[in-house]
């Protein structure tokens, strides 16, 4: 599929299930290859970004089977089982593929190159590439290091005490899969909330991690510090402590429904009038609900059902109606937890009443794309009154959208976004409906993004 047509139409209506989680799917397939046996996985998202994971572990010398499309079982090898790769690591578009095996790499004792396309090897990789030299690892790049492709000669590692300059999940992710290799503990500090699914597996897999968050005491060696759950506050400070285990316990692993790919249904309907869906087991975790934050204070109504704990990650079932939306100004910490879904918050904000601004979201212009960039461009075309600025955007709404010919840029996130503008987008002919171009990019995240839209009543083909 290079391209999709949207027409506006009637209210969405029924139940969807959602693809497993990607980036849990990531780490299942990267800390079940260091397990100490065997980990099925329920729900892995097949996702072209996975794939890339997927492939790579393979290429480790990890053997993985795929009884169905969404069901890997990962054959462990334990933590020092892995296989110097006999060929580059070819990570195609992933971020996460990429930073994540690096850190996993820094610890083996053996060299590796990772690269992928055109658009990753655009993306930095200083924030990975210095810590991990800290810690003793060889990283050589691009750019003084800092762009793939990376050449890594691991081995030899000490835990170091590191402050991150951002809150990035996949930074943290990666030295936190150094630290599993690493003498002594590894100690992060994380100005603000971030993705927190590595430390969840690996406190359900054995693994001695530490969790802080501002005004709290580090717990001691051999007691438990509770992770937060979906109720729990977000603090701007957190402290992760790792002491590197003698092995990871392998697990039995169901992957709840993705949130990111969620929140394209959940503006879709309720920005499409008359709307009512339910989503089935989304995962909620806090790190990654800033979206439903944002869309309550504008007015929204998602309400989450039977609250549930799976696998230690928060899930709930989400009905959602439509409702009209009030613009907000979005800052601070909840940009952090909403990162992947602010090109979806533009196409809401043109339909709030007033001017809704979006700041401290400089590191959208680093993504697949400048996410700032492409989405004000795009949006644009549609008739929507949207101004960039150098950390956000600023929308002003209710804005009717008019259909147009509009581009991707191979970002599966913004193609979604306007797939969703698409539903509104309304036009007297056929020439004026949206044609989404680059859509076959939608598969990095979301594979049956356009059936499960048709599913609840949408025109897209």
């Amino acid at each position: 599929m290079s391209h999709l047509l949207i027409r506006p139409g009637d209210a969405l209506r029924g139940e969807a299930r959602l693809p497993g989680d990607k980036s849990i799917s990531h780490r299942a397939l990267i800390l079940g290859a260091i397990a100490a046996g065997t980990t099925p996985v329920h729900d892995f998202l097949p996702a072209g970004d996975c794939l890339a994971t997927l492939r790579a572990v393979r290429a480790l010398g990890i053997e993985v089977e795929r009884p169905t499309p969404s069901d890997v079982i990962v054959h462990g090898r334990g933590l020092h089982g892995l296989e110097e790769p006999g060929n580059v690591l070819d990570c195609a578009r992933s971020g996460t593929t990429l930073r994540l095996l690096a850190g996993l790499l820094a610890g083996q004792p053996f060299a590796s190159v990772l690269s992928g396309d055109e658009q990753l090897r655009r993306r930095p990789m200083g924030r990975i590439a210095e810590p991990l030299r800290l810690m003793g690892a060889t990283v050589l790049g691009r750019d003084g290091g800092r762009r793939p492709p990376l050449a890594i000669q691991g081995g030899g590692l000490r835990g170091i005490d590191y402050e991150l300059p951002v809150a990035s999940a996949q930074v943290k992710s990666a030295l936190l899969l150094a630290g599993l290799f690493a003498e002594g503990d590894t100690t992060l500090h994380v100005p603000g909330p971030a993705r927190d699914h590595t430390e969840r597996l690996l406190r359900a897999m054995g693994c001695d991690v530490w969790y802080q968050v501002a005004g709290s005491r580090y717990a001691v060696p051999g007691t438990r510090y509770p992770i937060p759950d979906a109720s729990s506050p977000i603090s701007n400070t957190q402290y992760l402590k790792l002491h590197p285990p003698r092995q990871l316990h392998p697990l039995d692993l169901t992957i709840p429904g993705d949130f990111s790919s969620a929140a394209f249904l959940i503006v879709a309907a309720l920005l499409v009038p008359d709307s009512q869906v339910t989503l089935r087991g989304v995962g909620v975790n806090p790190t990654r609900t800033g979206l439903l934050d944002v869309l309550a204070a504008m007015g929204a109504g998602v309400e989450l059902r039977e609250p549930r704990d799976e696998d230690g990650e928060p899930v709930a079932d989400l009905t959602v109606r439509s409702a009209e939306l009030t613009a907000v100004e979005v800052g601070g910490e909840v940009v952090v937890r909403a990162i992947d879904e602010l090109p979806l918050l533009a196409v809401a904000a043109s339909q709030a009443r007033g001017q809704t601004v979006l700041r401290d979201a400089g590191e959208l212009r680093v993504k697949e794309t400048d996410r700032i960039a492409v989405t004000v461009a795009e949006l644009r075309r549609l008739g929507a009154e949207i101004e960039g600025r150098p950390d956000g955007f600023a929308v002003q709404g209710p804005t009717p959208l008019q259909g147009a010919a509009v581009d991707s840029h191979g970002d599966h996130r913004l193609a979604m976004a306007l797939c969703v503008a698409g539903l509104l987008a309304r036009g007297e002919t056929r020439r004026e409906d949206t044609r989404v171009e680059g859509a076959d990019c939608i598969a990095d995240s979301f594979p049956g993004f356009a059936q499960t839209l048709a599913g609840l009543g949408a025109d897209v083909q």
